[in-house]
């Protein structure tokens, strides 16, 4: 139950970009709230010396940078259309500085648990000073979903080196080794290019054959040509993508890719031209699931080997929230089981934001949650607003999907269509009486970013 008596003092635990962007709505609606990050400085995922980030330094953005920012936020017109993970960095950091975040997060500082109690939640938090409680009204988990990696296993034992990709940094780690990558997501396909241009030899393995989508379509980012489409019905939608990947990247089977088993929009895209590069100019190899290892020698199903000296598994996360107890998110097909992703169904001060994927950028839905997030802790203050909200997030199961049937694997359990995601949340701001999400009206523009020196801040690289 809420206290309505009591003003809302929220904790956010994580200042990426999720926590930050709900930290600015929360702040706008003159709601009191902490962030709680246990990294020195803000940044999340994107900060490559954070401990356990996936960074590495030829990370770039996969959605573009017209298309992905914050709400009021554009990032500047000098930015490339994929910029890389420095900058993405500078950028978040100075809107963070900018939109006078600063002074709510707390750095340093990591969250042991976090429980829940008749009138809140009591949050133990760990720093150089020891530990101590703190009490908060509202929790908002913003910890992301990339930190514990998901490491598969095979039988046989294997000579070489085994790490998941969350270890690695940079291509020179794989100088004058044969490597392989298993896993063909965006990250696995970075990485086999990195060792195409480093290693003394590059193999992929990918469990499936996938749909490949080129960075840019017709001359612009293939997101943006995607949002064009948008308004296309989804049957029309499709078909001018496979004719498109169709005519673009030929018969993929050519160089050794499996046939996808599942058509264009049914899995996360694969946002890369340079996979399909290096396979053509013989500098990848490509080769279906292991079966088994022994020695160097790695043996896959399709009855072929390879011997190498390293195996790098690029092989996704697990969501976790180790600060909570077991049970008090429910667990859906080993994610979050949240309304719509952000709002608890069985708890109305507990919240989420990170834990979806989507085939588009995720900034400006952060920002679209967030005032999701802002709208029902102030709605807690008014019981007959609040009784209205628990009756949506308890009966309500809204389809996300845009009609789309996703693969069945776990990193598609909580996946959203975009434009299917965002009439939810309008709908969901409608039915409340909430001011429905239009970013000019919410965040008015600030200045163009542009990169400045920032306390702890890593600068842009030119």
């Amino acid at each position: 139950m809420t206290n309505s008596s009591v003003n809302p003092h929220v904790c956010i635990i994580g200042a990426g970009p999720g926590g930050l962007t709900v930290g600015r709505a929360l702040k706008r609606a003159g709601i009191s709230f902490e962030i709680i990050e246990r990294n020195k400085s803000v940044g999340g995922i994107w900060d490559i010396d954070n401990p356990g980030s996936p960074m590495y330094e030829s990370a770039h953005f996969i959605s573009s940078s017209q298309i992905s920012h914050f709400a009021g936020w554009p990032m500047p017109t000098s930015y490339p259309d994929y910029p890389g993970h420095h900058r993405i960095l500078g950028y978040i950091r100075d809107f963070a500085a900018t939109e006078g975040l600063m002074e709510h997060v707390v750095t340093s500082t990591s969250v042991t648990y976090a429980r829940r109690h008749e009138h809140g939640w009591r949050v133990n938090v760990l720093d150089e000073y020891g530990s101590r409680g703190k009490d908060f009204t509202h929790l908002v988990c913003a910890s992301g979903t990339t930190w514990e990696p998901k490491r598969p296993s095979w039988p046989g034992e294997f000579r070489g080196e085994i790490y998941h990709s969350s270890k690695y940094r940079a291509a020179d780690a794989l100088a004058g080794k044969r490597v392989l990558v298993v896993g063909a997501g965006n990250s696995g396909c970075d990485i086999a290019c990195d060792a195409a241009q480093s290693a003394q030899r590059a193999y992929i393995s990918m469990r499936r054959g996938y749909h490949f989508v080129p960075k840019h379509m017709l001359g612009m980012p293939s997101d943006q040509f995607a949002a064009r489409t948008e308004c296309l019905p989804l049957w029309l939608q499709r078909r001018l993508f496979e004719v498109f990947l169709r005519l673009y990247n030929g018969d993929l089977t050519t160089i050794g890719l499996a046939r996808p088993d599942h058509r264009v929009l049914e899995s996360h895209p694969i946002v890369n031209d340079q996979l399909l590069h290096y396979l053509r100019h013989g500098d990848i190899e490509a080769h279906r699931d292991i079966e088994r290892l022994d020695g160097n020698t790695v043996h896959f199903v399709d009855g072929r080997t390879v011997e190498v000296d390293t195996i790098v598994c690029a092989t996704g996360y697990h969501t976790k929230t180790p600060y909570l107890e077991p049970g008090t998110i429910p667990d859906r097909g080993g994610r979050p089981d949240l309304f719509l992703n952000i709002l608890s169904k069985n708890d109305p001060t507990l919240f989420a934001t990170g834990f979806v994927e989507s085939n588009s950028g995720l900034f400006k839905l952060f920002d679209q949650k967030a005032h999701i997030i802002a709208s029902a802790i102030s709605a807690s203050r008014n019981p007959s607003e609040h009784d209205r909200l628990r009756q949506i997030v308890e009966n309500e199961d809204p389809d996300t999907s845009g009609g789309v049937a996703y693969v069945n694997s776990a990193r598609h359990a909580n996946y959203v269509n975009i434009r299917a995601y965002r009439r939810a949340l309008h709908r969901l701001a409608k039915k409340m009486r909430w001011a429905r999400f239009e970013p000019s009206a919410l965040f008015p523009s600030a200045p163009e970013f542009r990169p400045r020196a920032l306390a702890g801040a890593v600068q842009p690289q030119a």
